[in-house]
């Protein structure tokens, strides 16, 4: 898949949702996990995924810890409750925008639809 500027739109919100998920990820996992929900046609670059796990994390939505797995030290992801929520938030915002962008990339689009954009 192409849509590189799609992904990157959404990426913040596919994380949360991953971490919904589970207890805990580490980023391998996060890059598998997409890989196997998309049938392969999302595929994370480490220089995508590793800055935006950093910022979650800054901004209080992340907690991580380390723990050693076959002699190697492996750093998971969990959310916070302020993540949980905006987890919750941000998948039905874009589940919402999904909704409306098939409705205008439909063939004969229903016009009664309404979303505002800057609310």
């Amino acid at each position: 898949m192409q849509g590189n500027e799609f992904i990157k739109g959404t990426l913040k919100t596919i994380i949360l949702r991953l971490l919904s998920q589970k207890k805990h990820m580490y980023g391998y996992e996060i890059t598998q996990r997409v890989a196997a929900l998309s049938s392969n046609e999302i595929k994370l670059t480490y220089g995508a995924l590793y800055p935006t796990l950093y910022k979650l994390e800054a901004d209080g939505l992340l907690v991580t810890t380390t723990e050693v797995v076959d002699n190697r030290a492996r750093k998971y992801y969990s959310l916070t409750a302020k993540g949980r929520k905006l987890a919750k938030e941000k998948v039905s915002e874009l589940q919402r925008f999904n909704q409306i962008l098939s409705a205008i990339l439909a063939d004969n689009p229903k016009p009664d639809l309404t979303f505002d954009a800057w609310s």
